[in-house]
């Protein structure tokens, strides 16, 4: 069952299912923003849709999953739906996605980019506390490289 906040937004929305065809338009969106083509490595994908006059995007996956970004050591956990509002370079009031820093779990909010000419991506949590790596750009990208927009 999807949230309610998914559901306000589905009206006017392009809605896909099953895991290929959202894995594919989900990466396209994100690469289209100037964002981390593999930000979100769901698995068992069943339902992308985004909302291009609202901005709202979700994922909905068939079981949450923990993935660890291999070369940084950082778990990162993602609920059954993952949300967000997403713009260029930048994403705002995410919702199930969290890391670990330290022994805690921290809840991600939102992730961009501080200017147009930097591949520093900064990350947020709903408390003000945030983090910005020029090296984790890089590794979360993948060594893809980066475009300006």
């Amino acid at each position: 069952m999807a949230s309610k906040t998914i559901e306000s937004h589905r009206a006017g929305a392009e809605v896909c299912h099953g895991d290929a065809e959202c894995r594919k338009k989900s990466i396209e969106l994100l690469g289209e923003l100037g964002l981390p083509r593999n930000l979100f490595p769901l698995v068992d994908i069943q339902e992308f849709g985004y909302n291009k006059t609202t901005g709202f995007m979700w994922l909905v996956q068939k079981k949450s999953t923990t993935y660890t970004f291999e070369k940084i050591k950082r778990k990162v956990s993602y609920a059954t739906e993952v949300s967000a509002f997403v713009g260029p370079r930048s994403i705002k009031k995410l919702s199930g996605v969290k890391t670990r820093e330290l022994l805690l779990w921290l809840t991600v909010s939102e992730m961009f980019f501080a200017d147009a000419t930097t591949k520093e991506l900064t990350f947020k949590t709903p408390t003000g506390i945030s983090d910005s790596d020029h090296w984790l750009y890089i590794i979360i990208m993948g060594g893809q490289t980066y475009t300006k927009s």
